[in-house]
């Protein structure tokens, strides 16, 4: 308990203190995300925050992280360091998708080759039990590629992917805390830690981004944790056992992992890179339909909680109805967001009459069609 609670308080402390520093340093070199059109924010905004806390996450981690002789942190350690190489390059001078991918596989490989986090089994989820080697393999490269990336794409909102990973890294620590895994507790809190001090600086208006070096980060350490949760909460022998753990698993990711499947999917069904950008996810369809930063990120946030409580709750029902039901839930929700901004796109339409000269303008989406005398209606 006493390492969970340094690493917490020190990677707040060391990220709380970064943060100022590397705004002033961002504003000396002129490093800002410039706002455009499909980006959600209006004002230049420094984009180093993720070495903020980087920082404080692993200088706590290194601290108060129990160490044995079978311990991985030292392939986790240079996972991180890959991981945030990639993120700040690509933050400071851009870098291709492709080179991006590159990286995220080294670092995976680092983890799940060297630090030997995998997941083995399907906990009789379609029938299945332990899986293939080479199956298995693919299955935990598959995650951590998309659960990275998961994390990247969300950062669209102020406070957004830091809200949801402290949520997940809290909720994932406390757990291993109460299972005894102190390492991995010591990982999510100091992780927890970190991003409550870089919140400070996120919430909107954000003066500070976390950028692609701290997304990246913050993807890849909430893929060793969930993974790790799945080998031990699926484990009947585990003080803590968790009955369709990976349907709980899915839950505790689900607003990132939901969003990115999906915005994924219809991209490439419309015959597009899965990584071109548009205005597809689900902080977008919250801001077309008038909510602020804030109030986008609660609504994230909360739905994440909720979603992480119904798990839990009815985590005996079994995996695959437990699966059905939140994916039908997740695509009942963002469907009705979907059309609620298609109506408030949708134009109105006002009839007056009260000029000769046919004109046409519009106001906030709203259409007005004028009459002539004549009785014609125009529209130009």
């Amino acid at each position: 308990m006493e390492n969970v609670i340094i690493a917490t308080v020190l990677s707040f402390v060391v990220t709380y203190l970064s943060i100022p520093v590397l705004i002033k340093v961002a504003q000396v070199k002129h490093l800002f995300d410039e706002p455009d059109a499909r980006k959600a924010h209006v004002a230049r905004t420094p984009t180093l925050g993720g070495i903020g806390f980087f920082a404080g996450f692993i200088l706590a981690a290194g601290v108060c992280a129990p160490l044995t002789d079978k311990s991985p942190f030292q392939y986790f350690t240079a996972a991180f360091f890959v991981i945030f190489l990639v993120g700040l390059k690509d933050d400071l001078v851009g870098l291709s998708p492709v080179k991006k991918l590159i990286g995220q596989l080294i670092a995976s490989f680092a983890v799940i080759y060297l630090g030997n986090i995998q997941i083995h089994s399907m906990y009789g989820f379609l029938g299945m039990q332990e899986l293939p080697e080479h199956i298995s393999l693919l299955l935990t490269y598959f995650t951590f590629l998309v659960t990275i990336n998961a994390f990247n794409l969300i950062d669209g909102v102020d406070g957004l992917a830091g809200g949801i990973g402290l949520l997940v890294s809290a909720v994932l620590g406390t757990y291993f805390m109460e299972v005894g895994e102190t390492f991995y507790a010591v990982l999510g809190f100091a992780m927890a830690g970190g991003l409550a001090a870089f919140l400070v600086f996120n919430v909107s208006p954000a003066r500070i981004f976390m950028g692609d070096t701290g997304s990246l980060l913050l993807g890849l350490l909430n893929t060793i944790l969930i993974v790790k949760f799945i080998e031990v909460a699926g484990n009947p022998a585990s003080s803590l056992p968790v009955n369709s753990v990976p349907a709980v698993a899915v839950a505790i990711l689900i607003v990132p992992l939901f969003d990115t499947l999906r915005v994924f999917s219809v991209r490439m069904l419309s015959g597009r890179s899965p990584f071109s950008a548009d205005r597809n996810h689900i902080h977008h369809y919250l801001l077309d339909l008038g909510l602020n930063h804030r109030q986008t990120t609660l609504v994230a946030v909360v739905t994440n909680v909720l979603f992480i409580a119904g798990a839990f709750m009815f985590q005996d029902l079994g995996t695959g109805t437990l699966l059905i039901l939140m994916v039908a839930a997740a695509s009942l929700g963002t469907g009705m967001l979907y059309m609620l901004r298609k109506r408030r796109e949708r134009p109105s339409v006002v009839i007056t009459n009260i000029s000769s000269t046919p004109e046409m303008s519009t106001v906030k989406g709203t259409k007005i069609l004028h009459v002539t005398t004549n009785g014609v209606l125009e529209d130009k």
